[in-house]
């Protein structure tokens, strides 16, 4: 007979990929250990096993999971009827109100995924590379001429907003959403500017 899954398997494994991200973060995966995790966790290890098998799965699943809600949360938002600079702020909004209380996982996504198999590591980066071409393709939409004939140039704007957002994210980990709300207008102002001087 199968066995049944607990009521609480859900929440369980949630903690359990919370508490992975914490201490990979600190440790670093390569030095995480599974008695570590489940230390952090508050359960045996026996425990954790019965949710994964390995320190991998959970790496991955914890990196799936976050990221997957990353980009259908930024790729999903409603933009219909907004102007292109509009729709510019909404996204850079949205995405630094989404880093809130992830700072261990983005901090994971950075520097674990490469212990991950390639094929795993493809679809982790397609997720990526979705929120990408949808900034872009935002970018582009700002000011269709300066952008037509210039991939590279496109491509370098959107990775200049990512990496301001990111910037904002490594150090000011903490802030609240009325800073993050200041910095996405202030994001969202200079990158206008910009691109409207190109």
């Amino acid at each position: 007979m199968a066995r049944t899954i607990a009521k609480d398997h859900d929440h369980k494994r949630t903690r359990i990929l919370k508490s992975a991200a914490r201490v990979f973060a600190q440790e670093g995966f390569d030095r995480a250990s599974m008695s570590q995790l489940a230390r952090e966790c508050g359960i045996s290890k026996a425990n954790i096993y019965h949710y994964y098998d390995s320190k991998d799965a959970i790496l991955f699943d914890m990196l799936n999971s976050y990221l997957l809600q990353l980009r259908d949360q930024v790729c999903g938002l409603c933009l219909e009827g907004l102007e292109p600079a509009d729709r510019l702020r909404r996204v850079v909004l949205e995405i630094l109100l989404a880093y809130q209380g992830v700072d261990d996982e983005h901090r994971v996504q950075t520097s674990g995924m490469t212990a991950l198999p390639e094929e795993q590591q493809k679809l982790l980066r397609g997720y990526q590379r979705d929120m990408v071409v949808f900034v872009s393709d935002i970018i582009a939409s700002i000011s269709p001429a300066t952008f037509k004939n210039d991939a590279a140039k496109l491509r370098a704007t959107t990775m200049s907003v990512f990496g301001m957002l990111n910037w904002f994210y490594m150090w000011n980990a903490g802030a609240d959403a009325n800073a993050r709300s200041d910095y996405a207008a202030l994001v969202s102002d200079l990158t206008l500017s910009g691109v409207n001087g190109l």
